[in-house]
């Protein structure tokens, strides 16, 4: 054999080897890839065979289910209460990325997860498709429809807000409403082309259908950051019967600080515990700058402020709903001092400070608590295919924010402001109720943000659930009052109390 014909045979040969050799890694190392893939359209096929998982509030109240269909996808996902629980489910399409928790237990919704193994080894020897595990989440179904009711009701004609409520002895939510909401139906249709242009639809629309405002989004606080800075006063040498400086006005640096109304706190002095009851802006800023800038933020990240780790979702796994750092802002100046003006803003709510509703709930529960702070969590348990337990939430402690006697004093302080004070309209016959209004500005000029955050223990002196209500942008004032009202009612319904 002359020289070219050798040269040839031997590049023959070796596109065969590199044929041959990635043969071998495609078929070795990436089936599972090429398997799998959502492209595969026998995925899709062999993923709708069997039905997938219920998704349940904690009565057993079907949230997420399946209908047969007659189609090649055998199985439909279905929503039976659309908007009032899409914040939370997510949904599950067919060619689209699966969202909430549809997306986070997806594997166990599926029937692949590590924890039905034995179900699909059963399936091996049966010839069955005996479906997915059932989720079942610690929403309470009254408390959750209630908050979506008068979330979306509201007297004050509020287009976007959030609502969130949390048992205070063990971080289960009990309600998590977000408006404007969606309809999750219409995005797991098997018609691709109607699923894609529903989901273009809604993230086009500028009033942000599909954000989790409860979770995912952060806004001024107002006034309800001024729990926080009592807690750094009480846990610095104050009490709630310390006088501490007021007045109608107070400037400093650029910042001039006024009260809601002049009839709050004209005085010179007033006590901490009034100061919280009037919602004292003047009392609040000068304290503010009184602790100064490390005390008030200390407070707050100790309450979860500056956390960019928190989910909630399964605490076994730790996986869930991403959340929203909640943020104190900059309080320094250039050289690093301390700027006192924005201190003084920071110290009631405004400037830079952002909150999630979860995080005004969370502290409202620690309170409530005694100073634990329990890790909030949406998945109760994990049931089989056939409904036996596989798992079930056991409450974690997050942290101590505050100890017992502080906590003791916030809660007299915060049941003073709804007893004589903001928060009347948080009122429930038959419970003890505590809590703290705010009517945030905002940097673009719109209407404020009303918020309430608070707290109901029952008649046997047990904390029942604490709460967030965030309104955004309430014309014609009275934000708070109205966050104040629909607080009392979800509480209520979470206790067990009825609700409208």
């Amino acid at each position: 054999m002359n020289a070219p014909l050798r040269r040839a045979g031997v590049v023959v040969l070796v596109l065969f080897g590199l044929i041959f050799a990635n043969l071998n890694w495609v078929q070795a190392y990436k089936a599972d890839d090429y398997r799998t893939a959502s492209r595969n359209p026998r995925v899709t096929v062999a993923e709708y065979k069997r039905p997938r998982g219920v998704i349940e509030a904690d009565n057993g109240v079907a949230l997420a289910k399946n209908a047969e269909t007659d189609d090649t996808l055998k199985y439909l996902r279905q929503y039976p209460k659309r908007e009032i629980y899409a914040p939370v489910l997510g949904y599950k399409p067919v060619s689209l990325g699966a969202t909430g928790i549809e997306e986070t237990e997806n594997d166990f919704l599926s029937g692949e997860s590590d924890k039905l193994f034995a179900d699909r080894l059963a399936d091996m020897f049966t010839g069955e498709e005996t479906g997915g595990g059932n989720v079942i989440l610690s929403l309470k179904s009254k408390a959750q429809e209630v908050a979506w009711k008068q979330m979306t009701d509201n007297e004050r004609g509020a287009t976007k807000g959030a609502a969130v409520a949390i048992d205070p002895r063990t971080g289960a939510i009990q309600a998590l409403v977000s408006m404007p909401s969606y309809d999750p139906n219409k995005l797991v249709t098997h018609d691709k082309a109607a699923a894609a242009k529903a989901y273009q639809e809604l993230n086009a629309d500028p009033s942000q259908p599909m954000l989790n405002r409860a979770l995912a989004q952060t806004l001024p606080p107002g006034s309800t950051f001024k729990v926080v800075v009592s807690a750094a006063a009480l846990q610095n040498g104050y009490d709630v019967d310390t006088e501490i400086p007021a007045g109608s006005v107070y400037q400093e640096g650029g910042a001039t600080i006024r009260n809601a109304e002049d009839e709050v706190c004209p005085g010179s002095e007033i006590s901490l515990k009034e100061a919280l009851t009037e919602s004292c802006n003047t009392g609040f800023a000068k304290l503010g700058v009184k602790l100064g800038a490390d005390k008030v933020k200390g407070a707050a990240k100790a309450f979860g402020f500056e956390d960019d780790t928190l989910k909630v979702g399964d605490l076994e796994s730790g996986d869930g709903l991403k959340v929203a750092a909640s943020r104190t802002g900059d309080i320094a100046n250039p050289d690093g001092s301390t700027d006192k003006a924005a201190l003084a803003q920071s110290s009631i709510g405004q400037r830079d400070v952002r909150m999630t509703p979860l995080q005004g709930a969370l502290i409202a529960a620690t309170v409530a608590n005694g100073g634990e702070q329990m890790r909030p969590y949406l998945v109760q348990k994990l049931l089989s295919p056939d409904r036996r337990t596989i798992y079930t939430a056991s409450p974690k402690k997050r942290s101590d924010p505050v100890n017992g006697e502080v906590a003791s004093k916030l809660k007299e302080m915060m049941v003073s402001v709804v007893e004589n004070g903001t928060g009347k309209k948080a009122r429930i016959d038959g419970y003890t109720v505590g809590g703290k209004t705010g009517t945030a500005q905002n940097a673009e000029g719109k209407d404020p943000h009303g918020w309430f955050i608070g707290f109901a223990f029952n008649d046997k002196g047990e904390p029942v659930s604490a709460v967030c209500v965030m309104l955004e942008n309430v014309r014609g004032g009275h934000a708070s009052a109205e966050a104040a009202r629909i607080a009392g009612l979800i509480m209520k319904a979470a206790a067990g109390g009825g609700g409208n």
